[in-house]
């Protein structure tokens, strides 16, 4: 994660509140000193690889196996969608990201070759599949046949960001359910299990014919606000969808407050706010998503939280999407004091050239 009014390295947005600069950085201490939730989003990952790695197993005897992880038959492998993500869940656990070759030939397609053994193997690979979606998504099914060509034991899918979530339901005729086909390609494509972040709808775990296990990243953020000087707060949800999220939010905030803002949406990636549900006048308001894609939805609710008298404005999200135009969006002078993501989908080097 990162913030606006600590010293700049890799991996959060905040924008200042005073219309200053907005910066793009880990978190770190006024000293310079590495912030101790920089790495949440790959310590939450990393802790649930151990736990499935570390699970008690039964030999072909009958005896229970030592339920003591032996590193020799873990393998982690990344795509290119977030290597960095992946060297500090290596870091967190201990284990190198394992070599293999991507590359991609003229005519757009893609070749993969895991360089080391892995028969026998419990095979992990990190790949979220943010923009190009598709690519990614590619880039990760290819992954996963060349690993159960390889005779693997496990293949586990670990994506902290879900691509087509959203596309979780038809809300009109002949569409789509994409989060379900996506599920379905992975199955297919010889995944054993799934391991998935802030999932943009909880059903979706249910669309797997496979374990899917979901983690929350409002753990890390939770650690990080309690480590500021808030005052009063209001967890604020920025739609109706999202208040089940926010009143979990709230309760790790020591039971706080909770409102929500009811908008209308009048077509994709566009919405309308329209009023407050509950009292934020002269508090902290704490924005809650899973995701900032354009910045409609949550600057919008911002600004009505300015009108309705709250006294700072802080946005979370685990997913930092950041479609164009997000960024303008976000570092509007007097809208946030600070917006906080964690690293699940990396920062661009254009954002970061441009806000830092």
């Amino acid at each position: 994660m990162c913030s606006s009014d600590l010293a700049i390295g890799d991996g959060v947005v905040a924008a200042d509140d005073t219309g200053g600069t907005t910066a793009w950085g880990e978190i770190r201490d006024p000293q310079g000193a590495a912030h101790p939730y920089d790495q949440g989003c790959a310590a939450s990952i990393a802790s649930a690889v151990t736990t499935f790695s570390t699970a008690e197993r039964v030999e072909p005897g009958g005896a229970q196996a030592s339920s003591v992880h032996d590193t020799r038959r873990l393998r982690l492998f990344s795509g290119t969608s977030n290597p960095e993500l992946a060297r500090e869940i290596g870091a967190y656990l201990g284990i190198p990201d394992g070599p293999r070759v991507i590359k991609r030939f003229a005519d757009g397609e893609l070749y993969i070759q895991i360089q080391e053994s892995i028969r026998g193997c419990d095979v992990f690979l990190i790949q979220p599949t943010c923009a190009p979606v598709n690519d990614h998504l590619m880039e990760l099914l290819i992954m996963v046949d060349a690993c159960r060509r390889a005779s693997a034991r496990q293949i586990t899918a670990v994506v902290p960001y879900y691509g087509y979530a959203r596309a979780d339901r038809k809300t009109a005729g002949r569409e789509s359910i994409t989060a379900k086909l996506v599920a379905n390609l992975l199955v297919k494509s010889g995944v054993d299990r799934v391991l998935a972040m802030d999932l943009h709808s909880s059903q979706i775990q249910g669309y797997f014919d496979i374990p899917c296990d979901h983690i929350y990243g409002s753990p890390v953020l939770v650690d990080y606000l309690r480590s500021r000087s808030l005052g009063e707060v209001v967890v604020v949800s920025p739609d109706v969808g999202g208040v089940a999220r926010a009143r979990a939010f709230a309760k790790q905030m020591n039971d706080a407050p909770l409102a929500i803002i009811d908008k209308r949406r009048s077509g994709h990636n566009v919405a309308e706010s329209l009023t407050v549900i509950g009292d934020v006048s002269g508090k902290t308001a704490i924005l809650i998503d899973d995701m900032i894609d354009t910045g409609g939805t949550i600057c919008a609710g911002a600004r009505l939280l300015r009108e309705r008298g709250a006294t700072r404005v802080l946005a979370c999200a685990t997913h930092a999407v950041f479609s164009p135009p997000a960024v303008e969006r976000l570092s509007a002078p007097g809208l946030f004091e600070e917006v906080i993501v964690t690293n699940s989908i990396p920062l661009s080097d254009e954002i970061g050239r441009a806000h830092v």
